[in-house]
C-alpha cells in the first residue's frame, strides 16, 4: 500500500471534553462495500461529466470515481448515482479550495472558509427520487408499516460512496497524471501542487474503498411538537419547524434555526401567558432525521398527510437560520406579499435600513423550492403552501466539525444580531398568517409567477428539441389556463375590498354573515394549493409518483434545484415528447379545475 487517506477531521476542540468528541466522516444512507478499481477523475460528477470522459476514450468500468462537491451537479448523491450509471464501483467526493477553501479567502481559525482537513458529510440517500424513509415510500414508518428491501431501492444508490477533505484528494490527484487524458481547464480544481490535471483510466493507480455502514431498517427519531390553538379556526393550522439533528456540532445547520425558533416559541408562549390567542392554531414543530432524507418532516406529513389537505394553512421552515447577512427567502408565491410586509418591519441591524429597502435595492427575487429541507413533504407532498427563510453569507463550515460556536461568533453572526432579526421576521411571518382575519396570501402574484413559469419551460423545451425537429412541445392548452387563471384570481380577489368596505364603517366588527363569507374566502384561498396535487389513483409525477405537485417538485436530476412542472421536465429531460405534452396537458387541467375552484368552491 502506497498510501492511506486520514479521512477524519484534526480535533476541533482540543480540552479533552467528552461532549465535545467529533462524529466519524461519512455519508448517511451510502452503501457498504469494500471495493478496488482504478481511479479516474470526474470533475464535479454529474451525468454529463461522465458522459465526456466516455465520448473521449475514458473507460469507467470497476473504477472508482474522484469527484468534487457542488459545480454542474450540485446535489452529492446524484453524483455518485452518476457514477454508479457510468460503471463505477466506487465514489469519493471532495472539498475542492476553489468552490469553499482558501481560494475564496482566510480559512479556519483566521477566516469563514473550510481548511485542508475540512469534510462535508452529508446523506447520498436519493433525495429527489424518493423523500423520507426510503423503505416506506409515500407511506409513514411507523413501526409496523411494511417495509420494501433496501436492495435495488428507488432512493438509494448501490456502490459504496466517501467524502474527502481536499488534504486527502490530493494525493489521489497526483497519482493521475500520464493516465487517461488531460482534462480542460474548466475541469482544473484548486488543489494546490497537482501539476498537470489528467483524468486517469484503467491504468491509474488501484484504490481500495472500504465502507462499513450500519445498515438498519427501523432506528427510532423524535419529533418534538407543541401549539397554540386557535380561537376561530381551530382546526386549521400553521406550522412552524426546524430540525435539529447535525452531522457534528451544527452551530449554522440546524443550531442556528433551532436557537431562532425557540426564541421564538418563547415569545409566543409569553403572548398566551398574557391572555392572547391566534385565529388559528400555531405548531411548532422540531424534526428528528432530516440529515438523513428528511425522513422526521415527511414521515409527520405522511402520517397526517389527509388533515393537512384539509386544514394546513401554510409551512414555515428555518434550516440554516443565520450563516451570514444577506436575507433569502424561496417559497410558493403566494408569500410573497406577507413576506415583503414583514420585510418592510424589519430592519438589517448593521446598516439601519429595512430588510425591504435592502431586498429592493438588490433585486432580490423571491426564489422557488426545490429539494433539500423539510419544506419538501408539505409543499409537494401534503400541497401545504411552503416557505423557506434564512440570512445568508459567502459560505461556511457546512456539515464539517469546524460547524462551531466559535465560527459563529467570530464570522457567521459577530454579536446574533442576525439571529434576532431572523427571529422578528419568523414571528411576524406567523401573526401574518395565523392572525390576519383575511389570509395574505396572493394569487395575483401566483399567476403571474405561472406565466414565468411557462415561460421558463418554452425555453428549456426548445434547448433540448435542437438537432431534432420532430421534437415538438405545445403550451398553448397551458398558456390559455395561466389567463384565465389570472382573471380568476383578479375576481377573487375583490372580495378583500368588499369585506373592507363592509368591516370599516363598523369598526372592524363584522357581520355573522361577513365572518362566514371570509371563512370561506380563506378557505379557498389555502387550498389552491392542495387542488395543484394529482390525487389521482397513480398520480404524481411519472416515475416519481410521491411526489404530487404539479408545478412545484424537484426535477429527478436536479436535487437542491428549484424546478417548476416537474413531470414535463422529466420527460424532456429522458426524449420522451410524448410523455412530456401529456403532462403539460395534464398541469394544464389540474390548474384550470383549481382556478375554477377559486370561484366555484
Amino acid at each position: 500500500m502506497a498510501w492511506e487517506a486520514r479521512l477524519e477531521e484534526d480535533p476541533v476542540y482540543t480540552d479533552g471534553d467528552p461532549s465535545k468528541a467529533q462524529t466519524l466522516v461519512f455519508h448517511g444512507h451510502s452503501r457498504a462495500g469494500n471495493v478496488t478499481g482504478p481511479l479516474v477523475y470526474a470533475n464535479y460528477g454529474s451525468r454529463e461529466d461522465f458522459e465526456s470522459l466516455q465520448q473521449r476514450g475514458v473507460n469507467l468500468t470497476g473504477a472508482i470515481a474522484l469527484v468534487k462537491y457542488y459545480g454542474t451537479q450540485g446535489d452529492r448523491a446524484l453524483k455518485v448515482k452518476a457514477a454508479e450509471l457510468a460503471g463505477a464501483v466506487g465514489c469519493l467526493i471532495y472539498s475542492d479550495p476553489n468552490e469553499d477553501g482558501f481560494k475564496k479567502g482566510e480559512v479556519w481559525p483566521e477566516g469563514r472558509w473550510r481548511p485542508k482537513d475540512s469534510v462535508q458529510r452529508g446523506a447520498v440517500s436519493l433525495m429527489s427520487w424518493i423523500v423520507g424513509d426510503v423503505l416506506t415510500p409515500g407511506f409513514a414508518s411507523t413501526p409496523d408499516a411494511a417495509r420494501i428491501s433496501k436492495d435495488k431501492n428507488p432512493g438509494l444508490v448501490n456502490i459504496p460512496s466517501l467524502p474527502l477533505a481536499w488534504r486527502d484528494a490530493q494525493p489521489l490527484l497526483q497519482s493521475l497524471k500520464g493516465h487517461g487524458i488531460q482534462v480542460d481547464q474548466d475541469w482544473i480544481g484548486g488543489v494546490p501542487d497537482i501539476g498537470e490535471w489528467w483524468s486517469g483510466n484503467q491504468s491509474s493507480p488501484i484504490i481500495h474503498l472500504m465502507n462499513e455502514q450500519d445498515e438498519e431498517e427501523k432506528q427510532p427519531i423524535w419529533n418534538v411538537l407543541g401549539r397554540i390553538s386557535g380561537s376561530e379556526q381551530p382546526e386549521k393550522s400553521v406550522i412552524v419547524g426546524n430540525h435539529r439533528d447535525a452531522w457534528c456540532f451544527g452551530a449554522a445547520d440546524p443550531g442556528s434555526g433551532t436557537a431562532v425558533m425557540l426564541e421564538v416559541v418563547h415569545i409566543f408562549s409569553e403572548l398566551r401567558r398574557l391572555g392572547w390567542q391566534p385565529l388559528r392554531t400555531i405548531q411548532f414543530a422540531s424534526w428528528d432525521g432530516e440529515e438523513y432524507n428528511l425522513i422526521g418532516s415527511t414521515e409527520w406529513v405522511e402520517d397526517n398527510v389527509e388533515d393537512l389537505r384539509r386544514n394546513g394553512i401554510g409551512y414555515i421552515n428555518l434550516d440554516m437560520a443565520v450563516s451570514g447577512t444577506e436575507f433569502k427567502a424561496s417559497a410558493s408565491p403566494l408569500f410573497k406579499q406577507a413576506l415583503l410586509r414583514v420585510l418592510d418591519r424589519t430592519v438589517d441591524p448593521a446598516t439601519n435600513h429595512t430588510l425591504r429597502s435592502i431586498w429592493d435595492q438588490s433585486r432580490s427575487k423571491l426564489k422557488g423550492l426545490g429539494a433539500g429541507s423539510d419544506f419538501v413533504a408539505f409543499q409537494d407532498i401534503a400541497g401545504t403552501s411552503s416557505i423557506d427563510l434564512g440570512f445568508e453569507g459567502p459560505g461556511f463550515e457546512y456539515h464539517s466539525c469546524y460547524d462551531t460556536f466559535e465560527w459563529m461568533e467570530n464570522f457567521g453572526d459577530p454579536g446574533f444580531q442576525y439571529h434576532k432579526v431572523m427571529a422578528q421576521v419568523m414571528a411576524l411571518l406567523i401573526l401574518e398568517l395565523a392572525d390576519r382575519p383575511i389570509l395574505p396570501y396572493d394569487l395575483i402574484t401566483y399567476a403571474s409567477a405561472v406565466r414565468g413559469y411557462i415561460s421558463d419551460l418554452e425555453e428549456y423545451a426548445s434547448k433540448k428539441a435542437k438537432n431534432n425537429p420532430d421534437a415538438k412541445l405545445n403550451l398553448d392548452r397551458l398558456r390559455e389556463t395561466a389567463t384565465q387563471f389570472m382573471h380568476d384570481a383578479h375576481e377573487f380577489h375583490n372580495f378583500e375590498n368588499i369585506w373592507t368596505e363592509k368591516v370599516s364603517p363598523l369598526g372592524g366588527v363584522e357581520t355573522a354573515v361577513m365572518a362566514v363569507l371570509r371563512i370561506s374566502h380563506n378557505e379557498r384561498m389555502a387550498d389552491f394549493e392542495t387542488h395543484l396535487l394529482d390525487l389521482s389513483e397513480g398520480g404524481g409525477v411519472p416515475g416519481r409518483e410521491q411526489f404530487k405537485h404539479m408545478l412545484f417538485a424537484p426535477q429527478a436530476w436536479s436535487g437542491y434545484d428549484e424546478a417548476y412542472f416537474p413531470g414535463v421536465r422529466d420527460a424532456l429531460d429522458e426524449g420522451n415528447w410524448t410523455l412530456a405534452q401529456q403532462q403539460a396537458d395534464k398541469v394544464a387541467e389540474i390548474l384550470g379545475n383549481a382556478s375554477y375552484t377559486l370561484g366555484h368552491g
